[in-house]
């Protein structure tokens, strides 16, 4: 077996957006695979025929992220393939172009085009198609401007809302998502909601006569909770069914009623795991069908950093809600009926990321017992159908994580222990303890390419879901206002437990790295602890008044998770900001971080760097323009290979 290099990521293939044609024979999906050469992804759409059990690619220019059935045979696109549709873009036009293609032959012809900018779109029927398009409040009269006062105009931001921009979207001031419906035929455009709306969620009822539209309508500050709307088709009219009571995490028809995954956030937060409930069509008669026993996140919060693109979650198919969930250290696929019977479907290792279900018909796209995504069926047991990835298997040594627990405050903490590929049971090693983001997420037995990279480099890996982490239910998760305690504890308590019990490792030769929420824990140990040798602080938080005002979440995740403000408690957000121990730390530590990285902007590195520079500890920051805070899992591939290769060098330099 040959070790797994910086670079194999380069082969994994990844897939995304899976969906049954109409009639359930045949099943959708994008395949991904990364491109060094264009520094990009290539996505193509693919076909499984479950009749012959055979997938053939449908297209191959390279840039499809999504795609709609129009009928069995039919699949509708947006592209821009066409020479003159890339000059009109190039000229600041605003518009989609849409192609079809049939998937049993030919080439993809241009549909139609609609002139906006398109973000989602599902088909009424084979003339018209209810979507959601961009309408920017400071662009009005952007159309009607000269090509020069264009490009001027690209020079400079205005901010007069909350949020200003966004992660993965850039300047959002002004910009929203209202939801129309658009003609084929004549090309009529009829708006839904008004131009302050974002519109987040649209589900057609059985016979596309009805739409469910979840959204939130705001001036100067975005709102956490969400309206929910009915809007009747066919009498062009939109009913306000409920406003300002829940997080929704997903809503859609179901028999005579309306189902929804919520959480009203009084208990827990912003993070509250949500209950199940239904209403009638007009909103009235609402009922909470899960029972409170049940205490799980909605959809998969199992981490890797081998996904790209986007997911289903959640399904109504006949009488059922099928929906992810994460429990314990795995996702897992369960359903519903409206007396709220649950019933667990599957059971695995891993994560299911994405479903799709027809006439009782279930496929998903999976990351199951330490595997790369495949596609499988699901009829009493998995089934991979799929076999893109299975190369890796064959062809690397793969460190399989062992799973530990241990005993803390009366609670259980889960982990794992990764020992290098040709282990040498006679030997020490270097260990990194990998912290996850979040921090309600969670760590499982999934496919890790830089974990199982390190590991090949001769490192041990050690990680585990401490308390603050998905799985194990609100309580568990609840860490509001205690950022840095008992996570703290927990990640120390389980060092400690693996250097007790696992020979192997080293302890003078301990590094740490984490991103997001593990990049904050990152530069809180540094403050707390000189144990660790070497650090790596990736997409990090180190003061909590700067991400309060800089960040696309800070002014309302900040005031959720540490019960705090700038102002009503500033001593306490202080105390709770790692750049207050900064004078504390001896780690050597490297900064990874992105430029445009608006949910933990730049000066979240930066001025953790300044102060361990002005204090004499060697440091360094390696930041990457034109890239966000999902680097690690969906930047450019050269971008993702100097990130692994930095930080691995800082830990050989160190340990």
């Amino acid at each position: 077996m040959e070790k797994i290099k910086i670079d194999d990521f380069l082969n994994y293939k990844f897939l995304s957006n899976m969906e049954f044609s109409p009639n359930g024979k045949n099943t959708a999906f994008i395949l991904h695979n990364m491109n060094l050469e264009s520094n990009n992804y290539d996505s193509n759409i693919h076909i499984y025929n479950a009749s012959n059990n055979n997938t053939l690619k449908l297209t191959s220019t390279d840039e499809e992220l999504y795609f709609k059935w129009m009928n069995e045979n039919e699949i509708v696109f947006p592209s821009f393939r066409d020479s003159n549709d890339l000059k009109r873009k190039d000229d600041f036009e605003t518009f989609t172009p849409f192609y079809k293609i049939n998937i049993n032959g030919g080439e993809a012809n241009r549909f139609f085009e609609i002139p906006m900018s398109v973000n989602s779109f599902e088909f009424i029927d084979k003339d018209n198609i209810i979507f959601t398009g961009k309408f920017d409040h400071s662009k009005r009269d952007f159309d009607n401007l000269s090509l020069e006062d264009k490009l001027e105009s690209k020079d400079y931001l205005i901010m007069d809302e909350l949020p200003f921009w966004g992660n993965g979207k850039g300047d959002i001031n002004k910009l929203r998502n209202p939801a129309y419906i658009y003609n084929i035929s004549s090309g009529e455009i009829k708006q839904i909601n008004d131009n302050f709306t974002n519109t987040l969620l649209i589900q057609l009822n059985g016979d596309n006569t009805k739409a469910l539209i979840l959204s939130r309508t705001f001036k100067d500050m975005e709102p956490l909770k969400m309206d929910l709307s009915l809007y009747d088709i066919e009498k062009g009219e939109l009913k306000l069914l409920d406003s300002d009571n829940y997080i929704y995490s997903f809503a859609d028809f179901i028999q005579d009623k309306i189902i929804f995954i919520g959480t009203d956030m009084k208990r827990y937060g912003m993070k509250e795991n949500p209950h199940i409930f239904t209403m009638d069509l007009d909103g009235n008669n609402l009922q909470q069908i899960s029972d409170n026993s049940f205490d799980s996140p909605a959809g998969s919060t199992i981490g890797s950093d081998c996904r790209y693109g986007s997911y289903r979650s959640f399904k109504v198919d006949g009488d059922f809600l099928y929906f992810l969930t994460t429990e314990g250290d795995s996702s897992n696929l369960k359903r519903i009926n409206l007396n709220g019977d649950i019933e667990n479907l599957t059971e695995s290792l891993g994560s299911i990321d994405g479903i799709d279900i027809s006439d009782g018909k279930i496929q998903f796209i999976g990351l199951r017992n330490l595997k790369l995504q495949e596609l499988y069926s699901l009829n009493g047991e998995e089934n991979q159908i799929t076999h893109f990835n299975d190369w890796i298997y064959d062809k690397r040594s793969i460190s399989k994580p062992e799973a530990i627990s241990f005993d803390t405050d009366g609670v259980t903490i889960h982990g794992w222990v990764m020992k290098p590929v040709n282990f040498d049971s006679n030997k020490k090693y270097p260990t990194i303890l990998n912290i996850h983001g979040g921090p309600k997420t969670a760590f499982g037995e999934t496919f890790f390419h830089e974990m199982q990279y390190w590991t090949n480099k001769g490192y041990g890996v050690i990680f585990c879901n401490p308390r603050g982490s998905d799985g194990k239910g609100n309580e568990f998760a609840d860490i509001r206002g205690r950022y840095g305690s008992i996570d703290y504890e927990d990640l120390m308590n389980f060092t400690d437990f693996c250097i007790e019990n696992y020979e192997f490792i080293d302890e003078n030769r301990l590094g740490v790295t984490g991103g997001s929420y593990g990049g904050f824990m990152t530069n809180w140990i540094i403050g707390h602890t000189d144990r660790f040798k070497a650090a790596a602080s990736q997409r990090s938080i180190s003061n909590w008044f700067s991400f309060f005002g800089t960040t696309d979440i800070g002014y309302f995740f900040t005031e959720d998770q540490q019960s705090s403000t700038p102002w009503d408690n500033p001593e306490k957000l202080w105390a709770l900001s790692p750049l207050k121990y900064a004078n504390r730390v001896t780690t050597p530590t490297l900064f990874i971080h992105s430029a445009e990285d608006f949910r933990c902007w730049a000066p979240e590195a930066l001025q953790m760097f300044s102060a361990l520079k002005y204090h004499g500890v060697d440091s360094r920051v390696c930041l990457f323009k034109d890239e966000n805070h999902e680097l690690s899992r969906s930047g450019m591939p050269k971008h993702r290979i100097k990130r692994l290769k930095e930080i691995t060098e800082w830990f050989d330099k160190y340990l």
